[in-house]
């Protein structure tokens, strides 16, 4: 259930915001849509956004996202159990290939990694349920295809999906051995909410028009209908009788509940990309108008997203750093925010910490997923989370030690001013500014280290200094280690 408050601290609209001398477009609100919008940016596509006004860098974000082709399909993306040599090994080699690849996407696609990674928490599934790489990679296909497309259309594939027809007993629903397992996530997870809009009697014959995908020509293969096991029988879905189908469904339930629908979907697009928190004012004139946006261009999802992502509301002041980081939020942004070397290894060690710290890569705790925000953040999480980003940093310096400092002095435009340089670095990762000149001075304590003060005094000491990179260093595990650092 959404948090709810009665005092809305967010009063700004949907309207298009549009900078002004006391709003400035400025790199603390690229940064801020960046984090929300994708994983992060280094320095250069930040400089790029603010030669834009704020609609074109959106448009552009968006339309970028939307055209970009999907991740191309491995060797074995479409194996039969027959394709493997030694299954049990290769389908283990293959799963961790695919798990690296879904994160270099992640990394590198912006805004269409991001929104493959949110659909994968809502149309969920759980790999260790059905363990078999070349669905885990047909799966992420229809993620990345339907990332920005149309949500109805979106809606008809997931039911199809291979994964899925395992995972939620799809497969096993005949005519002769009905199973309601998806039809009920259908209407109370992926498109309705839970008790919205349906009944027990909609469900038990949703899923007599779900049944008939029970058969593949090989095991592992692609799984389609076959009218035998389909249940031809007259059926009433939401007050319509007749003898449906699979498509009906689909139809009937977008025809029949789109108000609900799209209430249900941009009420979810708010709590992940704007604020966990929904209130009187929000839900009126934000997720509202928004759910109407989607009807009248009939589910599609682009004119949302931009509507969202280019008005007041997102770019408000009282939108910023109130999300909690999940651990892949936390690492992949850090990645492209410093740019240090990493490689296939490194990617490696992130899904098994990520998955220590509570969030393994297509595989959530159960059908409703990952339920976010201040579920993310205990004693231990906030360790491993530390621990994650120590051993990143440690990989740029024992790789590429020049590209600490390197960072550092792109920053700063290489300053020797190691009060501007810690807060320079600070800002650089916060969602706002901290709260006191204090959290600011123990910043800079810590990066001059232990080298004695006269050599800040005289302006000797710089970024090429021999301890420089170490001391950079230590400023970004402290920096990883503040509280402000894991909202965005």
């Amino acid at each position: 259930m959404e948090k709810t408050v009665t005092t809305p601290c967010n009063f700004s609209t949907l309207v298009s915001y549009t900078p002004t001398s006391q709003n400035p477009w400025n790199t603390l609100k690229v940064n801020h849509a960046y984090r929300r919008m994708a994983f992060g940016a280094p320095k250069a596509d930040i400089d790029a956004a603010l030669s834009l006004s704020p609609n074109d860098f959106i448009d552009s974000l968006v339309d970028a996202a939307h055209n970009l082709p999907p991740t191309p399909a491995p060797v074995w993306g479409h194996y039969t159990y027959n394709d493997f040599g030694d299954f049990d090994t290769e389908n283990e080699i293959y799963l961790k290939e695919w798990a690296v690849q879904t994160e270099t996407d992640l990394l590198n696609e912006k805004m269409r990694g991001r929104l493959a990674f949110f659909w994968m928490n809502h149309f969920v599934t759980e790999l260790e349920m059905y363990y078999y790489a070349p669905y885990m990679y047909q799966y992420y296909h229809l993620m990345q295809l339907n990332a920005l497309g149309n949500f109805r259309e979106f809606v008809r594939g997931v039911g199809i999906d291979n994964a899925m027809l395992v995972y939620l007993n799809g497969f096993e629903n005949t005519n002769t051995q009905p199973n309601e397992n998806y039809a009920r996530e259908l209407f109370e997870l992926f498109t309705l909410g839970e008790g919205i809009g349906y009944t027990q009697e909609d469900i038990t014959n949703a899923a007599r028009a779900l049944t008939g995908y029970n058969h593949w020509d090989e095991i592992g293969g692609a799984i389609y209908f076959n009218a035998s096991t389909f249940d031809d029988g007259e059926k009433t879905i939401f007050g319509q009788t007749g003898n449906w189908g699979y498509d009906d469904l689909i139809n009937i339930l977008f025809a029949e509940r789109a108000t609900e629908i799209a209430t249900y979907i941009c009420t979810k697009f708010y709590t992940f990309f704007v604020s966990p928190t929904i209130d009187s004012f929000s839900e009126q004139e934000i997720i509202q108008p928004l759910a109407q946006t989607m009807i009248d261009n009939d589910f599609e999802m682009v004119p949302v997203f931009k509507q969202l992502f280019k008005s007041e509301h997102f770019f408000d002041e009282e939108a910023l750093g109130v999300i909690i980081k999940s651990p892949y939020d936390t690492i992949l942004g850090y990645m492209n925010e410093t740019g240090f070397h990493y490689e296939a290894q490194t990617l490696e060690v992130i899904y098994y910490f990520c998955n220590i710290v509570g969030q393994q890569l297509y595989d959530p705790p159960d059908v409703s997923g990952w339920q976010r925000d201040e579920d993310w953040i205990n004693s231990s999480t906030l360790t491993g989370r530390w621990e994650l980003m120590r051993y990143y940093n440690w990989v740029g310096y024992n790789h590429r030690e020049l590209d600490i400092t390197d960072f550092a002095k792109l920053l700063t435009n290489n300053s020797n001013d190691p009060a501007f340089i810690a807060k320079t670095l600070v800002d650089h990762f916060m969602a706002k500014e901290l709260f006191t000149p204090t959290d600011y001075d123990i910043a800079t304590d810590v990066l001059k280290w232990e080298v004695p003060q006269n050599y800040y005094d005289d302006g000797s000491w710089n970024l090429d200094w021999s301890s420089a990179t170490y001391q950079v260093i230590l400023l970004l595990h402290h920096i990883i280690q503040m509280p402000e650092f894991q909202l965005k």
